[in-house]
């Protein structure tokens, strides 16, 4: 085969394309000159994971696919209501970094192995973006950088994660958009969200009626899925009025990630076409919406694709040695890892005993009362955990990360997970998870664990941008405590429309 670059530019002069993403280039390129597509988006996931992206004509795209795209960096600077985390012009502006000063611009580099033609608009093109400085380097405060990088160090212990999405949310009916000057917000402050009504009555879980009820919307989902590519495994009525539950086959830990953000914005923008509302927001504020959750599936491959979890037969072990030490990391830094699985003041609204959802950094064997949920039979090749602690929203790459290099601490040390809990709720001698974002906060921002595996720089950067996301919440609800298993006014609208 001849590898003769095809592109020259800023990703030939770095070195920024393996040969395999050359190789998809090239077809891109073609497909480009065809004619086919007449736009292209150009997307970024940013702190919240929410997709950040521009629009290029064919002629610019080629020219992406050589040099990449010029792109703000501001976007590092706002929390999760574009509130201004961190001033970019003043002294400290850029973030303690001085490429990224005053919103100087970054570089976003195509993946040409994400590359979609979007099924619900069919002349688009649309690819995912690694950002880099000016310099060749990785922006440090990517997400996606930080996953690569935890990826790396397992592989270096000799093991790849499997990983599989089960994901839960909500689609409402659209009554009105409130688009009136008096709800358009501003920095810091969303606008009003849209007056919505139930789609479907809830708390007939998993009914197949309810399921037929729904069919145009999850057919137009499912079918959107597969034309990505997405390997759509289940659909179902979950408890509350309108609440979905979709589940993904397993995927290395990249694709997962990637498949996550595409998933949630391909939901929101197919929803919104019908005239509906999707969000991924962990318990919205209506009294009979019940908590939504992100559960993450996951096993260990070795050399040969074996499964390093499934336990030797005749043991009686539920898990290999290798997957309990894994277990044991992802518990010992369960409570540091809470701003990475639950990043939103609504998040926690999930735990709480006798929840469905777990409160405690516990396992157990096919128990959804734990943290770590063990399932497949002992010594069965489809032996896996699921770690259902996630909120919706979290954003995949931090959330995926922060399992990975949980595990490799668990690996690396050896470390031992303890029995397992037949009543989790009631394990007081487990370390009880935190129970709000300013708690989490704090954890963090005291890991020496996490500190050390991915950097001071990033550590202190997310966690200021936390910080500005609680500070702007206790402003606008300094009583919440008065009543802290209330949704409030503030989390209806920061996070119902934009997550």
């Amino acid at each position: 085969m001849d590898t003769t670059p095809v592109f020259s530019g800023f990703i030939d002069e770095f070195g920024l394309w393996t040969e395999e993403q050359r190789e998809a280039a090239r077809d891109i390129a073609a497909l480009v000159d065809s004619g086919k597509l007449k736009t292209f988006r150009v997307s970024v996931p940013d702190a919240q994971s929410k997709l950040r992206s521009k629009t290029l004509l064919p002629d610019a795209f080629k020219s992406a696919l050589r040099d990449g795209v010029e792109f703000t960096s501001a976007f590092f600077s706002f929390d999760s209501a574009e509130g201004v985390a961190y001033n970019p012009f003043g002294k400290s502006g850029g973030i303690g970094l001085d490429e990224m000063h005053g919103f100087s611009n970054a570089i976003l580099v195509p993946d040409p192995l994400t590359f979609r033609v979007l099924p619900w608009a069919p002349t688009v093109g649309w690819v995912l973006c690694d950002i880099h400085l000016r310099s060749g380097k990785p922006v440090p405060f990517d997400a996606r950088h930080q996953l690569k990088s935890s990826i790396s160090r397992l592989k270096t212990l000799g093991f790849e994660l499997v990983t599989g999405l089960e994901v839960e949310f909500y689609v409402t009916r659209v009554l009105d958009q409130n688009l009136g000057e008096e709800h358009m917000g501003g920095l810091g402050v969303p606008p009003t969200p849209p007056t919505v009504e139930a789609l479907w009555r809830g708390f007939a879980y998993m009914s197949e009626d309810q399921q037929d009820r729904i069919s145009e919307i999850t057919d137009s989902l499912a079918e959107n899925c597969l034309g990505l590519g997405l390997p759509l495994r289940t659909m179902e009525d979950e408890m509350g009025p309108g609440q979905l539950e979709f589940t993904f086959d397993v995927q290395d830990p990249l694709k997962a990630a990637d498949s996550m953000v595409l998933f949630r914005s391909m939901v929101k923008q197919t929803m919104a076409r019908m005239g509906l509302h999707a969000t991924f927001m962990t318990r919205p504020i209506f009294p009979s919406f019940v908590a939504s959750g992100w559960h993450l599936h996951q096993s260990l491959s070795s050399p040969g694709n074996r499964n390093a979890f499934v336990a030797t037969p005749g043991t009686n072990e539920l898990l290999s040695a290798t997957g309990q030490a894994y277990v044991a990391g992802l518990l010992e830094h369960a409570v540091e890892a809470s701003v990475f699985t639950t990043p939103t003041v609504n998040g926690y609204r999930r735990r709480k005993p006798n929840s469905l959802a777990p409160d405690r950094s516990t396992w157990g064997y096919d128990n959804r009362a734990a943290m770590v949920r063990v399932q497949g039979r002992p010594g069965h090749r489809s032996s896996h955990i699921e770690n259902r602690i996630g909120e919706p929203g979290a954003n995949p790459y931090l959330y995926i990360a922060s399992q990975i290099l949980s595990g490799c601490d668990g690996l690396e040390r050896q470390l031992d997970p303890g029995p397992v809990e037949a009543s989790p709720y009631e394990a007081a001698h487990r370390p009880k998870l935190p129970t709000n974002l300013m708690e989490a906060t704090a954890a963090l921002d005291k890991s020496q664990f996490f500190r050390a595996a991915m950097g001071d720089q990033f550590i202190d950067w997310l966690v200021g941008m936390k910080k500005s996301e609680i500070n702007r919440f206790l402003a606008a609800e300094p009583d919440w405590e008065k009543n802290p298993d209330a949704v409030t006014q503030w989390e209806h609208r920061e996070y119902f429309t934009r997550y």
